[in-house]
Formats: C-alpha cells, sequence, structure tokens
C-alpha cells in the first residue's frame, strides 16, 4: 500500500481533536530509508533504527502539516520506495477549562453583603452569557423594570431600600432566582451606590449614563 494511502488510513483514525501525530516510516533498504529521510527533510524527521521518526502537526511546532505531510509521503511515493508508516502517538488538543458561573440570586447577595448598611439607591446591571437568553430573560426581569444596553446582553436596573424608584432588595433576589431557575447564566453587578439620600418632592436621585437618565 502506498504510503499516502497509510497516512490517509492512520489520519482518518485519529480523534477529531488532534494536534500532533507522531509517526515512524520503517523501510528495509537502508539506501532507500536514506532517501526517504531526505525528502522528509521539512519534517524534521530523526533517526532510529530501519526507521524515520518525524511529526504531523495542526499547530506550531516541529513538524509539518497533515496536507503537507500528504505531498511529501507522495513524492516517496513517486520514487517507488515502499515502507511501512504506522502511528507511534498521538496528542489531542487540551480540553476547554469549563467555566464556572456563580447563580446570580447568589451573586446578588454577596453584592448587597459588601454595601454599607445606610445604603439607599443602587444602580445594577445583570449581564447574560448569550444573546440567546435576551427575550427570555427580560420577560422574567420584567418586576425590576430591566433597561436593555445597545450592543450588548445586558440590562440595567434601579433597587431602592426602603422607599423611592427602584425595585426592592427581596423582589431583585426573586427575579434573578428564576432566570437561574431558567437555566439562563450571567452575572450582576452593582454599579452605582448611594447612601442615606432623602427624596423631596422626588422619586428618588437620577443616574446619567451615557447621557441618558436612568
Amino acid at each position: 500500500m502506498r504510503l499516502v494511502e497509510q497516512w490517509h488510513r492512520i489520519e482518518g483514525d485519529l480523534a477529531e481533536g488532534w494536534v500532533d501525530a507522531r509517526l515512524a516510516l520503517e523501510v528495509s533498504d537502508r539506501a532507500h530509508l536514506d532517501r526517504a529521510a531526505s525528502l522528509l527533510g521539512p519534517a524534521n524527521p530523526g533517526r532510529g533504527v530501519g526507521q524515520v521518526r518525524f511529526s504531523a502537526r495542526r499547530s506550531a511546532g516541529a513538524g509539518v502539516g497533515p496536507e503537507a505531510l500528504r505531498g511529501l509521503l507522495a513524492r516517496i511515493d513517486g520514487e517507488g520506495i515502499e515502507g511501512i508508516l504506522s502511528l507511534r502517538e498521538a496528542v489531542d488538543a487540551p480540553a476547554a477549562p469549563s467555566v464556572s458561573r456563580t447563580a446570580l440570586a447568589d451573586g446578588w447577595d454577596a453584592a448587597l453583603a459588601t454595601l454599607p448598611p445606610d445604603w439607599s439607591d443602587l444602580l445594577c446591571e445583570v449581564e447574560l452569557a448569550s444573546s440567546d437568553y435576551l427575550d427570555r430573560g427580560a420577560l422574567l426581569l420584567a418586576p425590576i423594570n430591566p433597561y436593555r444596553i445597545v450592543d450588548r446582553s445586558a440590562f440595567t436596573f434601579r433597587v431602592a431600600h426602603r422607599f423611592g424608584y427602584g425595585a426592592s432588595a427581596p423582589m431583585t433576589r426573586r427575579c434573578l432566582a428564576r432566570v437561574d431557575e431558567d437555566g439562563i447564566t450571567g452575572d450582576v453587578t452593582i454599579l452605582r451606590v448611594l447612601s442615606d439620600t432623602h427624596n423631596v418632592d422626588t422619586q428618588g436621585p437620577v443616574w446619567y449614563i451615557g447621557g441618558k437618565a436612568l
């Protein structure tokens, strides 16, 4: 079987995420082995007893890519050199690290715990992990009057401690818990904090973010 066909079979058996295929080419005739090693020069081959060792790589490093290797093997086939190509070892890409997110309700509890006891008004943000969650998230968060942030999968909302404009802290937690229960992930952040405000003929303070009153 031609070397190109042997490589085709080996490549087909590799895991989908392979990054490094370490190979050995055995050639019984010493003169042909030397010639094969010369033709495999771009793959930076090493010599063993009766064989040449080299790698095909999908990433940077010593070795050539799978298509370039196919071309080198075709040149060896073209010179009538016969051998046995075998896989010594295959290295797969490392698994992507899992991202552990704190539940939104728990994140809300942790954020509140950092506030001074006399806090009165908050401007907050909840950022969802995917734009796919926007419509459902807006529905579940409706009681806290979320305001969509343009070009981001996020909403701002206000919270009032005792009185004034904004949802209560317990209502906010319940809405965030509903988002958690629906399998929607994200992060919640307190952006602005005011303490001990007193509303006189108003519903509370106004924040200006990006030229808009919130």
